[in-house]
C-alpha cells in the first residue's frame, strides 16, 4: 500500500484561491445588491422614495470599492506559487 498524500492543501494556497474566488464572485454580489432596491416594498405613496434608494446605491457602491480595494490588496500581497497560473503552460 503507497503512502497517501496529505488531504488539505497548504493554508496560503487554499486562502489565495478562496480570495481568487471571491473576487470572481463580487461582481455577481455587486450587481445583485445594485437590483436589491427594485425588490423593496413600495412606500405608502405611489411615488418612490428616490432620496433612500440614492443613499442606498452609493453606499453599496463605495462599500464594493473599498471590498475589492481590500481584496486587490490581499491579493497582491501574496507571492504566487511556482506553476501555478504564470507565464508558462499558458498560452
Amino acid at each position: 500500500m503507497r503512502p497517501r498524500g496529505p488531504v488539505f492543501l497548504a493554508r496560503r494556497s487554499y486562502r489565495l484561491r478562496r480570495m481568487r474566488d471571491a473576487a470572481r464572485l463580487l461582481p455577481v454580489a455587486g450587481a445583485f445588491l445594485f437590483l436589491l432596491p427594485i425588490l423593496w416594498a413600495p412606500a405608502e405613496t405611489e411615488a418612490r422614495d428616490t432620496a433612500v434608494d440614492g443613499a442606498y446605491l452609493f453606499v453599496v457602491w463605495f462599500g464594493l470599492i473599498v471590498v475589492a480595494a481590500l481584496m486587490a490588496r490581499g491579493l497582491g500581497a501574496q507571492e504566487e506559487e511556482p506553476g501555478t497560473e504564470g507565464g508558462e503552460g499558458r498560452g
